[in-house]
């Protein structure tokens, strides 16, 4: 009798921060920030929330990628939902975020950053 096998799967690691980086395309400046899954940081006028960042565990090649929300703040002061949905560090260019003066993109997941995590209420 033989013994039927699955196919290996990749462990999938949930981390709590995700890694973003941005341009500024009048400046041409790049910004790398940090930002907690669920968590808002608003860069320049857009507002970036992550809700699931994933990579994989050492055995695995890694493939990082990220369910992300982008609003834009507009200028009549109103927040209008630009981006939803997942990006991929691997190939930045296929669900980065496009925007006349900002591009941001997903580079990374990490389970801590050097941003103090978000003060949780009680």
């Amino acid at each position: 009798m033989t013994a039927i096998s699955s196919p290996a799967v990749a462990a999938r690691i949930e981390n709590p921060v995700a890694e973003f980086s941005g341009i500024d395309k009048i400046t041409g400046r790049i910004t790398r920030f940090d930002v907690y899954v669920n968590e808002t940081v608003q860069y320049g006028a857009l507002q970036v929330t992550p809700r699931v960042c994933y990579s994989r565990d050492d055995t695995e090649a890694q493939k990082i990628d990220g369910f992300v929300e982008v609003d834009e703040i507009t200028l009549d002061r109103k927040i209008r939902r630009i981006f939803t949905g997942w990006m991929f560090a691997d190939s930045p260019g296929l669900n980065a975020l496009e925007h006349p003066i900002y591009d941001v993109w997903l580079t990374g997941c990490k389970q801590k950053s050097d941003v103090p995590p978000p003060v949780t209420k009680k």
